[in-house]
């Protein structure tokens, strides 16, 4: 599983992503927050290690919107703010631990262990695909939103998981089309605006946010609105 790491100091990003590396971890990195929520949002990591004071979204802000997009991920919040008043607001931000900088390397590993156990079930499952609280499973074929398991036909299936692995990208009918029907698309049929429809009843209709959306005149896409 991979790690993200959100940090706007150079240096700190390349040594913690150089000593979790050499642990045998794939890392992604985010400079910014707004970058670093758009990525929790969009995949699966087993852990999220993330500054407070950040340029676009300062960390405890990006925590708070995390827990409220439903994303459970793990966040240890790194920041050279170490008193007990600092901890608290982190930890009520809804982060799940907290180490103060500057640190030594071995602790910051085992924090990671620590949180990577608790969150073993995720890490479990490498090929989850997820968007706020929307959970498709490839292997067991299961989709679940807000904890509730939802039943989707084949078709709807590969639409949804297809969508999943190219999230932010506008999907044209067309597209759709060729690689769903194997149809030359004829302007004239609706069937995909009928499977869209499908889709958007059982995995949006009773939830927020809102996540398959129309771009008219263009196609499709998942994603989180800002």
């Amino acid at each position: 599983m991979r790690i993200l790491i959100i940090e706007d100091e150079v240096k700190t990003i390349q040594s913690i992503k150089q000593g979790l590396e050499e642990h045998q971890w794939d890392v992604d990195v985010a400079y910014d927050g707004t970058m670093g929520f758009q990525l929790a949002t969009r995949s699966p990591y087993a852990l999220i290690i993330s500054d407070i004071i950040l340029p676009g979204m300062n960390g405890l802000e990006l925590c708070r919107k995390l827990r409220q997009a439903n994303v459970t991920t793990p966040i240890l919040m790194l920041t050279a703010l170490g008193t007990t008043d600092d901890k608290i607001v982190g930890l009520d931000a809804g982060a799940d631990d907290y180490l103060a900088k500057p640190f030594e390397f071995r602790e910051l590993m085992a924090r990671v262990r620590a949180l990577t156990r608790r969150n073993n079930s995720l890490a479990q499952s490498a090929n989850l695909l997820k968007i706020a609280d929307l959970e498709l499973d490839p292997d067991t074929k299961k989709v679940v939103r807000a904890g509730n398991e939802i039943a989707l036909t084949a078709k709807e299936f590969q639409l949804l998981e297809y969508f999943l692995r190219h999230q932010g990208r506008v999907i044209s009918k067309v597209e759709l089309a060729e690689r769903f029907w194997d149809l030359t698309f004829d302007t004239g049929t609706n069937i995909i605006e009928v499977y869209i429809n499908f889709l958007r009843k059982k995995i949006d209709k009773d939830y927020e946010p809102k996540l398959l959306h129309t771009q008219i005149g263009m196609g499709y896409v998942v994603k989180l609105l800002a």
